[in-house]
């Protein structure tokens, strides 16, 4: 596995998101553990979560609690994982999403995860959106004084735009090691964050890079382009999203959602696709 840098650390070149093993449409457990252990067979270090994936309002943390019972029972050596999670969205349970960043929910949220986790410090903590209600500056400043605690060993955010992400890494002086947004081939209003954090050097984390839970399936017959230079090298449609995602910038890490072991593995080949730039050029200009 190749590796890419978030913080002072490396990690797999592609992480895995958990998102679709927790919320509606989920698996059984054993399938997403299946799922996580393949990821960590591959060679993937970064597993992306959140408080807020779960699908009932009693099971807050669900997949962070699955993630950590995944990682425990591997069985092999997961010292290098990074583990990030994020905090300040919310769900009733009724399938809505809602907010709240504020210090005290925040600081409140990262307690909890940390319990779910079972760590001492998580290994990064994103604010996940920002909340219209509260101060951008004070929501990042309790991420501040989270990495101050010692309760997380890296800060990042989440759904942000350029002037949020250079205030973050101000308030947080120059501590900022990640951004964490919707990017891929159907979603492209995130170019100018990528190119921000690629002159920062701080990690790109895209996340949905093929399209998102429900539509990841048909990526290649709404970007044929995408189809066609995949019949090419002999690989997924998916594939190609992703080895032409991550030639954007060295700092690009995407985080594809997986529920089967078989799309982890087959996310994990992109970091071996070498594109040419007449492809990365034809697939650019499908935006």
């Amino acid at each position: 596995m190749q590796t890419r840098t978030i913080g002072d650390v490396q990690v797999s070149t592609i992480g895995l998101g958990g998102m679709p093993m927790s919320i509606e449409g989920r698996p059984d457990e054993q399938r997403s553990v299946a799922t996580i252990h393949a990821a960590l067979e591959a060679g993937v270090t970064l597993i992306d979560t959140a408080d807020a994936y779960h699908r009932d309002a009693d099971e807050v943390g669900h997949n962070e609690s699955l993630i950590a019972r995944a990682v425990a029972g591997f069985g092999g050596d997961t010292s290098d994982v990074l583990i990030a999670t994020k905090g300040g969205h919310l769900r009733p349970g009724d399938g809505s999403w809602t907010l709240n960043g504020s210090p005290e929910y925040l600081k409140a949220a990262c307690d909890a995860s940390l319990k779910r986790l079972g760590v001492e410090a998580i290994g990064l903590y994103q604010f996940h959106r920002p909340d219209p209600t509260v101060p951008y500056a004070e929501s990042v400043g309790a991420i501040r004084d989270l990495l101050d605690a010692g309760k997380i060993r890296f800060a990042g955010v989440s759904n942000a735009d350029p002037d949020q992400i250079r205030l973050a890494n101000e308030i947080l002086g120059g501590r900022l090691v990640s951004v964490q947004n919707q990017f891929s081939p159907a979603f492209r209003s995130s170019e100018p964050e990528l190119e921000l954090c690629a002159e920062l050097g701080i990690a790109f984390l895209p996340w949905s890079p093929l399209g998102g839970i429900s539509r990841a399936g048909d990526l290649g017959s709404r970007f044929t382009v995408f189809t066609d230079v995949a019949q090419a090298h002999g690989v997924s449609p998916q594939q190609v999203s992703l080895a032409w995602t991550l030639a954007k910038a060295p700092v690009v890490i995407p985080i594809p959602g997986s529920s089967r072991p078989e799309t982890i593995r087959d996310s994990v080949g992109a970091v071996d696709l070498k594109l040419s730039a007449e492809e990365l050029a034809r697939l650019d200009s499908t935006g």
